[in-house]
C-alpha cells in the first residue's frame, strides 16, 4: 500500500511538471534551472557493507558488562535488588558507550567537552563517557555524483543541457567536519556552480566539441575550492550535451556547408595538381615525336582490350608510326 500511495504521488508530481515521468520531473525540477542529481548509494545491492558486526559487538558488549555487574552486585549485597540492576543497566551502558568500532572506510571526529580531539578508526577506540562524543562517522571512499545544468545560456546565448558525473572523496574527516556544515551538499553545489560558469565562459561549439578541456576546468575549478573541505576530487566527467532540436539543424547545415567547402578545395587541388602534370608531359610530347605516338598506340590498345571491340585503322594512320614501328607490324598494319 505504501508502495502505491508512493508511485501515485510521483505521478501526479509528473502530471504537474507537464506529463513528464516522475525521474524527469526529479531530475529537472523547474525549467531553466540547475538541479543536482546524487547518487547516495554507490554500492551494487548485494555487495552493501552491513554494520551488523558493530550493532552485534555492542549488544554482547552490553550484556557481559551488564552480566558482571549484577554478580558482583549479588555478591556484594547477596541478592539482586532493583538498586543492583539499575545499577547494572547503568555501567553497561556506560562500557557501551565508551568503546566503539569504525569500519576500514570509517573515520569518526571525536570532541571532548565541544572542542576537537581527535579522529579515531577504524578498528576498535576507545572514548571517555559523558566527556567525549563521536560526532561524526565520514565515509572516505570513492563517492559518485551526478549533476546537470538544463537551458544554461553559453557565451552565444544558446541554451544547452549538459550532465556530468564528479568522482570525489574525503581525505580529512576533521576538515570536512570543522570547517563547512554539510560537505557533501557543499560539494554537489559547487559541481553545479562550477558547470554552469564553464558552459556561460565558452561558444555552444566548443562546449560541444571541446568536451575534454571541460573536464578539466571543471575538476582545477572544484579543486581549489573544496581543498579547505578536506574533500579531494578524483574526476569529472562530461556525460552528455542536448542541444535544442532547432539549432541541431543549423549546426547540420553548417557542417554540410563547411563538408561542401573543403571536398570543393580538395577539388581544386587536385585539377591543380594535374594540370601542371599535363603541362609536363606536354612539354616533353612536344619535344619526342615517337612517345606521343606510342602513347596514341597504347591509349588504343587499352580502349580495345575493355571493351572487347574491333578498330579498323586506315592505312594513312599506320604509316604514321613508320618511324617507331618494325617493318613487319607496319606491314600487318597497311594490309
Amino acid at each position: 500500500m505504501a508502495f502505491g500511495r508512493r508511485r501515485a504521488a510521483q505521478a501526479q508530481v509528473a502530471m504537474a511538471d507537464g506529463g513528464a515521468t516522475p525521474a524527469a520531473a526529479q531530475a529537472r525540477g523547474g525549467r531553466g534551472r540547475l538541479r543536482v542529481a546524487p547518487d547516495p548509494v554507490t554500492e551494487v545491492i548485494g555487495e552493501r557493507a552491513s554494520n551488523g558486526g558493530v550493532l552485534l559487538f555492542s549488544v554482547v558488549l552490553f550484556a557481559l558488562a551488564f552480566a558482571a555487574v549484577l554478580a558482583a552486585g549479588t555478591a556484594a549485597t547477596g541478592g539482586v535488588g532493583p538498586a543492583t540492576v539499575a545499577l547494572a543497566v547503568l555501567l553497561a551502558a556506560l562500557a557501551v558507550s565508551a568503546c566503539h568500532i569504525a569500519q576500514q572506510w570509517e573515520r569518526v571526529v571525536v570532541l571532548r567537552l565541544g572542542k576537537f580531539n581527535r579522529v579515531s578508526g577504524p578498528g576498535l577506540f576507545w572514548t571517555w563517557p559523558v566527556i567525549e562524543s563521536n560526532t561524526m562517522r565520514v565515509d572516505t571512499r570513492t563517492r559518485v555524483t551526478s549533476f546537470g545544468a538544463e537551458e544554461t545560456l553559453t557565451a552565444d546565448l544558446v541554451p544547452l543541457d549538459v550532465n556530468a558525473v564528479l568522482f570525489w572523496h574525503v581525505w580529512d574527516a576533521r576538515a570536512a567536519c570543522t570547517e563547512v556544515g554539510d560537505f557533501t551538499r557543499a560539494v554537489e553545489l559547487a559541481a553545479q556552480t562550477a558547470l554552469r560558469d564553464a558552459i556561460g565562459r565558452a561558444g555552444a561549439a566548443e562546449v560541444a566539441i571541446r568536451r575534454e578541456q571541460l573536464d578539466r576546468e571543471l575538476k582545477r575549478v572544484l579543486e581549489e575550492k573544496v581543498a579547505a573541505w578536506g574533500v579531494t576530487i578524483l574526476s569529472v566527467e562530461v556525460r552528455d550535451i542536448l542541444v535544442p532540436p532547432e539549432l541541431q539543424e543549423v549546426m547540420s547545415l553548417e557542417a554540410q556547408a563547411e563538408q561542401r567547402k573543403k571536398a570543393r578545395i580538395i577539388l581544386m587541388e587536385a585539377e591543380q595538381d594535374i594540370a601542371e602534370l599535363m603541362e609536363e608531359m606536354g612539354d616533353f610530347y612536344a619535344a619526342n615525336d615517337a612517345a606521343l605516338r606510342l602513347r596514341a598506340m597504347h591509349l588504343l590498345y587499352e580502349s580495345v582490350r575493355e571493351t572487347g571491340g574491333t578498330i579498323v585503322v586506315p592505312s594513312s594512320f599506320s604509316e604514321g608510326f613508320g618511324d617507331v614501328l618494325p617493318d613487319t607490324l607496319r606491314e600487318t598494319l597497311g594490309r
